[in-house]
């Protein structure tokens, strides 16, 4: 900064235009990082260089503004200095305004929260600014309450939005609520629907603490919105944001020390009061005591120290199961069951085997009766226990049951929940593996009947092996992977076919292609799951043709979750379905699918889901190389 001896009168407007060129060709960074602080440094208590510095910023040509007034707005210690720095420029210059108003806060979502509070805060802090204010925070509402903007922008710009939201409505006066309460209340009520709608439970939370944000400053009187959502960091500092932090005030020393020396003062006095109440207390309830518990001397209480709690014993039979589950009013017979269920279906196939659907029926219409704890979890394992003993009959009964009439949406998420973690169960081998190692082996309970008590051959022979070998360095000890059948080999189509063929037929209660798309969404995922699980199974290829079928019908969903359902589908595909058979059955598939990836991974807005449809081209270019390699 140049000073001009004399008082004579001069032009900046030469150094607003090389300002603005050096900005604009990115030496923002060089020429703010010594600009700023020294223009700081001057405008605090000399009101010439305030007016010297506004005009510099103005003279700025608009083609260059855009890079000058972010530089000052990223590079200025508060809201305060900005406000110093660039006066009433927003006010004053079109380009500016909507650098600050609009680009800044609707196209672009990469500036962290303290530019967010300098800029809001900026527009705050001026009469002439705050119309401006409100202006903004009206204009993030309506985005923030878009349901194509829900569905169309990542997370990360709505997470930025909602974190200008709170910063507005923290700087929002009394009078200034009153006026636009209606509007608040209805962007409220239309964005917290939008955002409850979503697949993402970032997206959820989000709505939910926007909305309670909302509804405190509305109705600071009355009722006002409560979720349950989890607390952790991101939702503290969202909620921080609402409370505005006065920037950089002093606090006098004087009354400080008074109020300290008033508050230490009154502390003895205080401690007098207590000392005195405390010895008074005791006094009346000692003369009472005595004429209150005359009549009570002659009772001796019972000695229930060694009592034991009475537990009732759960049913042993899986009829008797049945019949508790459904018509038993002893509320802790039903209870033991609950908890039995799971284990008695396992030591007892044979029998589960003869009522395994009726069984399956009554478990995924099981109520909670009492308050169990993690009941829902004790369901869902009895539900897999029954459905890898039976599971042709049982899975036929559950995927058809998917598709019917009368469910809940949270009973067919249930049942997506157990067809994917019993198919998981019958794909991985027993663990009936060995140790290498005989002093790492752990007394385990034999499940086969009739095996010998005495140790296994291989055990002795590997001892005999590592007592005579001399190694000069060992690592670890490590268990051999268990290995036997797959047994989801033979079932995976009666799990995989009939959840995939009814998806586009709407019910009255129940419509997949449109309201019910979180269910859409853990359909897919779910699919993608059976779909890798069947691996080496001979149902595979057929499997692998129909879900891509499946996903090219659904491949434009505007449900981010969805479509990174569908993109995990063709990571399940390319991962089971042998190449040959991929290169010979479903070529035209892939190749179309290839096009489809190639615009998700240009387009989508979704981070997730451009980074899944670059994986699959990875995949699809190694297997095309490996096919090359195999010679003809």
């Amino acid at each position: 900064v140049c000073f001009i001896p004399g008082g004579l009168d001069c032009s900046i407007s030469f150094i607003s235009h090389v300002l603005g060129k050096v900005c604009v060709h990115g030496r923002q960074k060089e020429i703010l990082s010594v600009l700023v602080p020294r223009l700081t440094d001057l405008t605090k208590s000399d009101c010439i260089w305030q007016r010297i510095c506004w005009r510099l910023v103005e003279c700025v040509p608009d083609r260059w503004m855009e890079a000058v007034v972010l530089g000052f707005v990223q590079r200025a210690p508060g809201a305060d200095v900005l406000s110093r720095l660039l006066g009433n420029l927003v006010v004053k210059n079109k380009k500016a305004q909507f650098v600050v108003t609009q680009k800044m806060l609707l196209l672009q979502y990469g500036h962290t929260t303290a530019v967010l509070q300098n800029l809001l805060g900026y527009l705050a802090l001026d009469s002439l600014r705050r119309a401006l204010l409100i202006k903004v925070l009206k204009e993030l509402l309506e985005t923030w309450g878009s349901s194509s903007a829900v569905k169309h922008s990542p997370p990360e710009q709505q997470q930025y939005i909602s974190k200008a939201i709170l910063i507005c409505l923290s700087h929002l006066k009394e009078p200034e609520i009153e006026s636009c309460r209606q509007e608040l209340l209805t962007s409220m009520m239309e964005g917290v629907k939008c955002h409850l709608d979503s697949n993402l439970p970032q997206i959820r939370r989000l709505g939910m603490i926007v909305s309670e944000s909302i509804s405190s400053k509305i109705n600071t009187d009355g009722p006002v919105l409560k979720f349950q959502y989890e607390e952790d960091d991101e939702a503290k500092e969202l909620k921080s944001l609402l409370v505005q932090t006065p920037p950089f005030c002093v606090v006098p020393g004087p009354p400080d020390d008074d109020r300290n020396d008033k508050t230490d003062a009154a502390l003895p006095g205080e401690l007098e009061s207590n000392k005195k109440s405390h010895p008074a207390a005791p006094v009346k309830p000692e003369e009472e005591s005595d004429a209150e518990l005359d009549s009570d001397d002659d009772l001796i209480p019972y000695d229930m120290s060694e009592d034991k709690e009475l537990k009732t014993k759960a049913p042993v039979y899986i009829r008797d199961c049945i019949e508790v589950l459904t018509g038993s009013e002893d509320v802790d017979k039903w209870e033991a069951t609950v908890k039995a269920l799971e284990s008695l279906v396992r030591k007892n196939p044979a029998a589960t085997r003869e009522v395994s659907v009726e069984l399956a029926k009554i478990v995924l219409h099981l109520e909670e009766k009492t308050c169990i704890e993690g009941f829902v979890e004790l369901r869902q394992r009895a539900q897999v226990a029954i459905l890898t003993t039976d599971p042709i009959p049982v899975a036929k009964y559950l995927t058809s049951q998917f598709y019917s009439l009368n469910y809940s949406l949270r009973q067919r998420v249930d049942i997506l929940d157990v067809l994917v973690l019993a198919a998981q169960e019958l794909s991985y081998p027993k663990s009936h593996g060995k140790t290498k190692h005989s002093d790492a082996q752990k007394p385990c309970i034999q499940l086969l009947p009739g095996s010998d008590s005495s140790k296994d051959w291989r055990t002795i022979v590997d001892e005999r092996i590592k007592n005579k070998t001399r190694r000069f360095a060992t690592g670890q000890s490590q268990v051999e992977r268990a290995s036997g059948p797959n047994e989801f080999n033979s079932v995976a189509g009666h799990f995989f076919f009939p959840l995939i063929q009814h998806f586009d037929r709407p019910l009255t209660t129940f419509d997949l292609l449109g309201e019910d798309h979180f269910v859409l969404g853990r359909l897919v995922h779910a699919l993608a799951i059976l779909m890798y699980l069947a691996v080496n199974t001979v149902a595979v290829t057929a499997m692998g043709k129909a879900l891509l079928e499946f996903v090219w019908a659904l491949r434009f969903h505007t449900d981010s979750y969805v479509r990174q359902g569908l993109l995990s589908c063709i990571s399940s595909v390319l991962l089971s379905v042998p190449a040959e058979r991929l290169l010979e059955d479903v070529t035209e598939e892939l190749l179309e699918a290839q096009s489809w990836l190639g615009d998700v991974v240009e387009k989508d807005p979704d981070g997730d889901c451009r980074r899944l449809a670059l994986q699959n081209l990875l995949l699809m270019e190694n297997l095309k190389k490996k096919l090359q390699t195999v010679p003809s």
